[in-house]
């Protein structure tokens, strides 16, 4: 039980560490000695008192030693970086391709290991993440065909590692950093973009040509099946395979860990190839020269290793692997293990070889789930039936992953014991076993009796996750009342009685509900009446700004679509649940262009919206999934808990002769007066409507606060538009080296010159303003949320 504690420990300072605004120097490690040699003497001595102190110091020993071992590795990856030099600039490389390439309508994705660069003087990272867009003038446009372990020499444009930065949104930075890749880019077109001979060790990526070559034959044989992606996913881990409106099915249902390649899934497989070298080596009558259960746990254990680096070897397959082996090891040597301690080295191993694990959401789940297991697989619960222990675990998992799940996403599926008692069996027992004989050739028609196996499986899950209350979310809940809530599970699993009943055997067991209140219980803070807090949203090239009163919610614009997906889904919704929003009262969508009503679609389809206010045209499907939708005209007014709301353009007469107007001309402007200051909203607008603007409204234009028209573009901000506002700060919204040049230096100087303090989300990230008592409070995320791993200008 001590190693689990003490590795714990080890996880908490590599933790501790990625709070940290600054890498720290390595020297601090020195001072860890004396405390090690310390806790090693009073180890020996006879005194309680000694060894329960010793064990403390251990537990600080251990705790240091995560911390600075991930600082070593910290100080290794960040050296090897792009200088800013070299951002944005053609470099011509030779590398190999490394991992599996994930292939979209627009793009081919991929990592490449780079081996040498052809520029002179140029600097580049071994590690780089590239996309290569369709072009026409490029192989009559068609994507090229990459695979794992060729060699290419490419032409490519790179840009240090550089993601959105906005509250309770995934850093994407940190998930760069977690897999190595010191640059991303994309491939330019050029003549000398060419495929080279294969390397010397193209042996090493055999497990990746695999994994390339059993998707193909997938794709191939299910072309025309609903469910072929989630086949894939089983299989060869390919998660990008499955569609986004799937993937709601399973976040909905609580069964997405089934699509990553699980560890449930591989202690199956070699579970089942252990069995059947059981009974083939006892028919063989060699049991006598080598016992049949360790010639069997080999044969499990090797086929796990297979299908783990088939699958990408993942957080949840090492851990499944690393546990797998060490009993096996431990059988072979006759030894006895408790289910616990090995989790415990386990643990330990896993973040010893990969300190950067920890950033995944899947370590955290993986592990936390096999916890729960090992305490009731062992009877710390009680020992009951078969059934009664399905039961029991399904219980223990989703009780004891409740406040995980909050912190981690801030939703839960309250369906989810159900999906995964349909699901997991399914899934596990008959789906995933005929998919992996499928990938041998020839055998490929077992997929046909797969998919409809797993059609009738998404088909239930597809209702459940339709029912009313599927899902439960909730704003991101103090750290507190977190702790508190885990102490609460702990409290309810302690070792009980027969039975299900909470009050059976350690006493006073239900005081773990009322330690779980709080999470439920305790609001956050919100504005007082006559309060605005508004943040701006950093979606790279686009805008996106949520403005909150006392009682109301309202959206202005909803960023960019970007391929497959938008910005909606991946930064508005999980900043709206983080901050506990679960309907609209108004949503403005100020013109049509994709970089303001790209993540409409995606907002309105999982968050209640009262009314709709847009420029856009009638038939558009924004304006279709709003019943109440109208135009923004000049003039209309609404007054929020104090807080005074105004559209200032278009006209009525502008909406007359639309179809003759620029989407940016039509762009609706929205001014917020509050008592302590005032902020415009003027989406894209150019310099003739700003000139129309100023000539109708005059000073009733000026306002502290001004989201700079077109996201800093020379087309917007003319010298009486920014003198006539005059605003104390001004937001630039645009995308980190955006392909427009915004913002422009002349526009940059301008407001500089009129005296305004500037923000730009694409070096501040989100901008947070807070309209209260006395103050414009203005804060930005970038600050407020300062990592050592984030780029510094």
């Amino acid at each position: 039980m001590l190693i689990g504690i003490y590795s714990l420990a080890f996880v908490l300072g590599v933790l501790w560490l990625l709070q940290q605004p600054v890498l720290p120097e390595m020297y601090w490690a020195i001072g860890l000695i004396p405390v090690a040699l310390i806790a090693l003497i009073l180890l020996r001595s006879p005194f309680r008192f000694s060894v329960w102190l010793s064990r403390c110091l251990l537990f600080v020993v251990m705790l240091g030693a995560g911390f600075f071992w991930a600082v070593l590795w910290a100080q290794i990856r960040l050296t090897d970086e792009l200088p800013h030099a070299w951002e944005g600039r053609d470099v011509a490389v030779v590398g190999v391709v490394t991992q599996l390439p994930q292939v979209s309508q627009q793009n081919v994705r991929f990592q490449l290991e780079v081996e040498r660069v052809l520029t002179p003087d140029a600097v580049v990272p071994a590690h780089i993440q590239l996309s290569w867009y369709r072009d026409g003038r490029y192989d009559d446009g068609n994507l090229p065909r990459i695979a794992a372990g060729e060699r290419w020499q490419l032409t490519v444009r790179l840009k240090r590692p550089h993601g959105g930065a906005n509250p309770y949104v995934a850093d994407y930075e940190a998930k760069l950093l977690e897999r190595n890749i010191r640059a991303t880019g994309y491939v330019r077109t050029a003549e000398s973009n060419k495929r080279l001979e294969s390397p010397k060790n193209y042996s090493t990526y055999f497990f990746e040509r695999k994994r390339a070559e059993i998707r193909s034959r997938f794709q191939r044989y299910l072309a025309d099946y609903p469910y072929a992606g989630v086949l894939i996913a089983l299989v060869v881990g390919d998660q990008r395979a499955i569609p986004p409106e799937q993937w709601d099915t399973f976040t909905r249902t609580g069964t997405s860990h089934l699509m990553a390649i699980s560890g449930s899934h591989v202690t199956l497989v070699a579970g089942l190839v252990a069995l059947l070298a059981y009974w083939g080596w006892r028919r063989a009558g060699l049991a006598l020269w080598l016992p049949a259960r360790k010639f069997a746990l080999v044969c499990g254990l090797l086929v796990a290793i297979g299908y783990a680096l088939l699958a990408g070897f993942a957080v949840p397959v090492r851990r499944a692997l690393f546990m797998m082996t060490i009993v096996v090891v431990a059988f072979w040597g006759n030894q006895r293990v408790r289910a616990l301690s090995v989790l415990g080295w386990v643990l330990l191993l896993v973040v010893v070889l990969d300190p950067w694990s920890v950033i995944a959401p899947g370590f955290w789940l993986s592990f936390a789930a096999v916890a729960l297991i090992c305490l009731v697989v062992s009877g710390r619960i009680g020992q009951p039936g078969a059934i009664i222990g399905w039961a029991r675990i399904q219980w223990a998992i989703t009780l004891g992953l409740f406040p995980l799940l909050l912190i981690l996403f801030q939703q839960i599926s309250l369906i989810s014991p159900v999906a995964n008692a349909i699901a997991i069996p399914l899934i596990t027992l008959v789906i995933v076993p005929l998919a992996l004989l499928a990938t041998v050739p020839g055998m490929e028609f077992l997929l046909l009796v797969a998919h409809p196996v797993l059609q009738v499986t998404m088909e239930a899950l597809q209702w459940l996750g339709e029912l009313p209350l599927a899902t439960w979310q909730q704003q991101m809940p103090p750290f507190w009342t977190v702790i508190a809530a885990t102490a609460g599970v702990i409290w309810l699993l302690l070792p009980g009685g027969p039975g299900l009943g909470l009050s059976a055997g350690f006493p006073a067991r239900w005081l773990g509900i009322l330690m779980g209140l709080p999470l439920f219980l305790v609001s956050p803070e919100k504005p007082a009446e006559g309060e605005l807090w508004l943040t701006v949203l950093d979606v790279g090239q686009g805008l996106s700004v949520m403005l909150r009163t006392r009682d109301h919610v309202m959206l202005y614009d909803t960023g960019p679509s970007y391929g497959d997906s938008d910005s909606g889904k991946y930064v508005i919704l999980p900043f709206l649940r983080g901050e506990g929003v679960r309907a609209l009262d108004r949503m403005i969508v100020s013109h049509a262009d994709s970089d303001h009503s790209g993540g409409a679609l995606s907002i309105l389809a999982n968050i209640p919206t009262r009314t709709l206010l847009t420029s856009i045209a009638d038939d558009h499907p924004v304006r279709q999934a709003v019943p109440d939708n109208r135009d923004c005209l000049a003039g209309d007014k609404w007054e929020w808990d104090g807080v005074h709301f105004e559209i200032l353009h278009p006209l009525k007469s502008d909406f007359l002769q639309r179809w003759k107007r620029k989407t940016n001309a039509m762009s609706c402007v929205l001014k917020v007066t509050t008592l302590y200051g005032s902020v415009l909203l003027p989406g894209d607008i150019d310099r003739k409507t700003e000139a129309d603007l100023l000539h109708r409204t005059g000073v009733a234009l000026a306002s502290d606060v001004l989201i700079v028209p077109h996201h800093g573009s020379r087309s917007s901000s003319s010298e009486a538009f920014v003198q006539q506002i005059d605003p104390d700060y001004a937001i630039f919204t645009a995308g980190y080296r955006s392909r427009f040049g915004h913002p422009h230096p002349e526009i940059i100087k301008r407001y500089h010159e009129q005296g305004s303090s500037l923000r730009r989300s694409d070096y501040d990230g989100a901008v947070l303003l807070r309209f209260t008592r006395g103050r414009i409070k203005v804060d930005s995320w970038r600050v407020l949320n300062r990592r050592f791993w984030h780029d510094r200008w």
